[in-house]
């Protein structure tokens, strides 16, 4: 029997709903009360290094569990982490960011809590059970289970504020699936590049573009000197012209700037040349991001500057 870590660190599915209809987290954890099914799967170690909604989720928590992991990669087959849903997907992708371990590592959580009605919380813990077991989930990088699909860190995101289908993966689809009679998967992941340091205490805001939008918030970051900017641009990656002055100061400040598109499908294209294209911006020096979303960008720009990256090992990085 395989031995497992897990790690418990809040969120819906370690809450309850009370009689007011409002969700609330327990000071016991509901889902380690299961012990005579869980254990059924393999022999799993518990741990709760901290217990919080996933909107209080930092980058020291993220680090923390990070640690957690590598300190205990030579003792356990694989590990399970559960985890409220709102920052769920930007928890997995830091860590696969940053995690070397090539033993499978799967984050669930649950849209309902422990004792409502539909409660999908245990069911999608067990799933997740059963894939860190799996022989065929080494080497696939972070995976997030949900709703008996398997999916990539890199890909995943949460689409809707209430449904237990909640986490998909656009343009790509989920990496796998979960029957009842096994574990699937469709196909691998992409080779990635794994860097090992998370800086908590970098400035990397992220900004979403509008109709209109203009350069006070850009020249605002220029002049608190934040480390970079990730901006969720219009289309396939323009920018307002009212927006270039303070896209210019930042610039001009040596602030690094990623560009994506607020659009949920598609990528970043330099292909528009009037004054705000994304043609022009490339020239300027804005980074072009492949494929990500503006969360994900941001933590990826976080660990490049961790990393000590310059602005062309940022872009090269960003092309991966």
């Amino acid at each position: 029997m395989k031995k497992l870590l897990v790690i418990h660190t809040g969120g819906t599915i370690s809450m309850s709903e009370d009689e007011s209809n409002t969700v609330n987290t327990n000071g016991d954890n509901p889902i380690a009360n299961h012990q005579a099914l869980i254990q059924t799967y393999a022999d799993i170690t518990e741990v709760m290094p901290f217990t919080v909604p996933s909107p209080h989720i930092t980058i020291g928590h993220v680090k923390a569990i990070k640690q957690l992991i590598e300190s205990h990669a030579d003792e356990f087959d694989g590990f399970v982490i559960t985890h409220g849903t709102d920052t769920l997907e930007e928890t997995a992708f830091l860590l696969d960011l940053t995690l070397p371990v090539t033993k499978p590592v799967v984050i669930t959580g649950a849209m309902r809590s422990s004792n409502e009605i539909g409660s999908d919380g245990l069911y999608n813990f067990i799933a997740s059970i059963r894939v860190a077991t799996a022989d065929d989930s080494n080497d696939k990088g972070v995976m997030v289970v949900f709703n008996d699909e398997i999916h990539t860190a890199r890909n995943v995101t949460k689409t809707h504020t209430s449904n237990t289908n909640t986490f998909q993966s656009p343009n790509h689809g989920p990496l796998g699936v979960i029957t009842k009679s096994g574990v699937y998967f469709h196909h691998r992941p992409y080779e990635k590049k794994t860097l090992p340091n998370i800086v908590t205490t970098l400035t990397v805001p992220l900004i979403k573009a509008h109709m209109g939008m203009g350069s006070d918030m850009l020249s605002f970051y220029a002049e608190q000197h934040v480390d970079g900017i990730v901006i969720e641009g219009l289309g396939q990656g323009n920018l307002p012209p009212t927006a270039l002055e303070g896209l210019e100061k930042c610039l001009a400040a040596d602030i690094p700037i990623v560009l994506v598109s607020r659009s949920f499908n598609g990528i970043v294209s330099a292909v528009y040349a009037y004054d705000g294209g994304g043609h022009q911006l490339q020239s300027k020096g804005v980074i072009f991001s492949n494929g990500l979303n503006g969360q994900k960008a941001r933590l990826k720009l976080l660990v490049a500057l961790s990393n000590d990256y310059d602005r062309d090992k940022i872009r090269e990085y960003f092309n991966d």
